[in-house]
């Protein structure tokens, strides 16, 4: 069983950014794909990036350009910059492990958009 903490979520402006963190048990973390989702109220969950290790990253088409994933194999840790925020950015954001067929997922932090 593998145990997903996510954190850095809060209120912003918009423009404005932020940072998630999430960081996952295990001693083979290097080998995980890691991933961050997010949903909205009323809408399915949708993929916000998702990174392997020496692999190129992966956006949703919504987040290109703005956000960036990032990993710190000798911490656990993976990241999700958040630039340029908007609005239609506030949902909860799940970060999720697959390894060896099994999906883990966090909690969620909460990301609002708000003047």
């Amino acid at each position: 069983q593998v145990q997903v903490v996510e954190s850095g979520g809060g209120l912003v402006q918009p423009g404005g950014s932020l940072r998630l963190s999430c960081v996952a048990s295990g001693s083979t973390f290097r080998a995980y794909t890691m991933g961050w989702y997010r949903q909205a109220p009323g809408k399915q969950r949708e993929l916000v990036a998702v990174i392997i290790s020496g692999g190129t990253p992966r956006y949703g088409d919504s987040v290109k350009g703005r956000f960036t994933i990032s990993r710190d194999n000798a911490k656990n840790t993976v990241y999700l910059q958040m630039n340029s925020l908007k609005p239609e950015d506030t949902a909860v954001y799940y970060c999720n492990v697959n390894h060896l067929l099994s999906s883990y997922w966090g909690q969620g932090t909460q990301v609002t958009v708000s003047s």
